[in-house]
């Protein structure tokens, strides 16, 4: 779906206004069609999640008002896993050690996916900030696979990815998914998460597994919720 400048600064809770500055002085990737401006849902999550922009938890709940039965990021995470202590010095070799270690279907060909992975970094950097990337985010990986899965990697050293903090990275999120839409709800669930300070610090010193998923499902447990829906007392 294609987002107009009216969706975008209601998911950014900003005006219109300034949603055409950040086009001009922060580089909000749009593109002008017809004399009016687009925007692609995925690069716009990742454009917010690089610039510590919070999206607005609505954009679940109307994604998910026609979903018929959309991936919850934990249970994506179980399927891709989560690994320690990945070799790689520069960013050709520690992408090469994440598609490594992802869990994809023997008939998939590797090399042929890193060298994809490859050429989208060498068009601009994944890197998003606070020493995270998450590879080939604005083309979605769609491979024939039985269910979305994220992985996430920590690496044995921080590499430069020439993130737009300047931070080396040394966790990487990669999504897999069978359908683009798939892709953009994972996404989606994995921006609003990393915004989340116990995620941020779980991450930044390469938590413990079962401390992760906690912290995932007490996020997204809370995103269930409607928008000014009432916590019980004790919850």
């Amino acid at each position: 779906m294609q987002l107009n400048v009216r969706d975008v600064a209601e998911l950014l809770n900003v005006s219109e206004k300034t949603v055409y500055r950040w086009i001009n002085e922060r580089q909000l990737p749009g593109y002008r069609l017809s004399g009016q401006y687009r925007f692609n849902r995925a690069e716009l999550l990742e454009w917010a999640t690089a610039n510590k922009i919070n999206v607005s938890p609505t954009i679940f709940h109307e994604a998910e008002a026609d979903a018929t039965q959309l991936p919850e990021l934990g249970d994506a995470l179980q399927t891709g896993g989560i690994f320690y202590r990945l070799a790689g010095t520069t960013k050709e070799s520690a992408l090469r050690s994440v598609v490594e270690h992802l869990r994809l279907p023997e008939e998939v060909d590797r090399e042929f996916l890193l060298q994809v992975v490859l050429a989208r970094e060498a068009l601009e950097s994944t890197g998003i900030g606070d020493g995270i990337a998450i590879p080939h985010v604005r083309n979605p990986i769609v491979l024939h696979v039985p269910k979305p899965m994220v992985t996430l990697c920590f690496l044995e050293q921080p590499v430069e990815f020439g993130a737009l903090d300047g931070q080396p990275v040394h966790a990487l999120f990669t999504l897999i998914s069978p359908t683009v839409k798939a892709h953009l709800h994972l996404l989606a669930r994995l921006a609003f998460v990393l915004r989340d300070a116990e995620m941020k610090s779980l991450i930044a010193g390469q938590g413990r597994r079962d401390d992760i998923f906690a912290a995932i499902r007490r996020i997204s447990d809370g995103l269930k919720r409607p928008p000014g829906a009432a916590v019980k007392e004790g919850s």
